[in-house]
Formats: C-alpha cells, structure tokens, sequence
C-alpha cells in the first residue's frame, strides 16, 4: 500500500472517530425526554411572579423561593430547568435534596421526582452585578420548569424589581 493511500486512510479513519465522538456528546448532552402523567399534578402554591423592588448592587445576590405541590396520585417530575439570562440561576429543593444551579443555556440530563401530596421549593438567585455598573435599571426574569404534568407542561415563573447603585 502507498503512503499516500495510507495516509488518505488513515485521515478518513480519524474523521469518522472525531464526527462520532462529537455525535455521542451532543446526544449524551441533550435534555431528558419524560412522559407525560394524567395524574401527576403540578400546582403553585404561592404567585409565580415576585417584585424585588430596588435591589442594590452593593447588597449582592437576591433570592426568591417558589413553592410548588404536587396535588396529584402520581410522581410529578421536574426537568428542563433555564433562566431567561445569565445574571440569573435556580435551584430545585426536594426534601433535602436540591439540584446544581441552573442557568440560561445548560442542558442537564437531571429529573426531579416529588411524591404525591409533597411541596417542592425553587429558589430564583439574580446576581445584581452580572452586567456590571452599566447594568442598572428594571430587570424581568424568566424561569420556566417542563413537567409530566399532562394539563400543565410547562411552569414560568417570572422576577423583577429595578437595580439601583447604592
């Protein structure tokens, strides 16, 4: 065999192993597909809208915590968790478990399972100094929840208030 023979198999070769390498990863990174429940029912207990009011830079991270039942006879499942910017995370809490920090773009093979009758809490953390001192003025964020929830897929919960330098 020639060398040049070799050498256009051997870059063939690598070309396949490089393009299913990159197909495993975007496959493995995708988020997780759930069926949906009939009886899996996810319900807010509190608003799904929080006014922060000003929130000073200087002061750092502010929070709020969403509550939020499952009213149903089946396991409610939580998954595909993102902000509507990178100043802003959240945070699943079942029982003492709590999920990583979701943001904007992060794609997570996570699902959380809360039982019949329980609460789930999720905590919507906005870094203030994200966007720098050019960063003030009123804010709207979004977090939006997929559910199994057959009648609600879909939870939005939304945060404002106005960052102010003080």
């Amino acid at each position: 065999m020639s060398t040049e023979l070799k050498l256009v198999l051997l870059t063939i070769v690598s070309t396949v192993i490089i393009m299913a390498g990159g197909m495993i990863f975007l496959s493995s990174s995708q988020a997780p597909q759930v069926a949906s429940s009939q009886n899996a029912k996810a319900y807010t207990i509190d608003p799904t809208s929080a006014d922060w009011g000003d929130i000073p830079m200087s002061k750092g991270n502010v929070t709020k915590v969403f509550t939020i039942k499952n009213t149903g006879t089946d396991t409610l499942k939580f998954y595909n968790i993102k902000t509507s910017c990178h100043c802003t995370k959240a945070r699943l809490t079942i029982g003492s478990e709590s999920s990583a920090d979701f943001g904007m773009d992060s794609y997570s093979s996570w699902v959380g399972q809360l039982a019949p009758g329980k609460e789930a809490k999720l905590s919507v953390i906005f870094d203030p100094n994200y966007h720098g001192p050019q960063g003030v003025g009123p804010i709207n964020r979004f977090v939006s929840i997929e559910t199994n929830d057959k009648t609600n897929p879909k939870l939005t919960f939304t945060v404002t208030g106005v960052v102010v330098k003080k």
